[in-house]
């Protein structure tokens, strides 16, 4: 691992609406969060990756979602 491990205050949660039935089931992203910013990753494997964004722009994105700014689940 190099110098630039990230610190997380918190485990990695995946959502509740992820499931293993119906199509396209399990295939899921996980959370954690660090001082100031917000990490994601892919569940099925967890070992490749990490993208972090600052914590303002997560907030962000999580407000799109909930006003259905961006068109997603077709």
């Amino acid at each position: 691992m190099t110098g630039n491990a990230l610190r997380l205050t918190s485990t990695w949660r995946r959502s509740s609406r992820s499931g293993s039935g119906g199509p396209g089931g399990g295939n899921c992203v996980e959370v954690a969060f660090g001082e100031g910013f917000a990490a994601v990753r892919d569940s099925k494997s967890p070992d490749a990756g990490v993208l972090a964004v600052p914590a303002a722009q997560w907030r962000s994105f999580l407000s799109g979602l909930h006003s259905d700014r961006y068109e997603y689940g077709s």
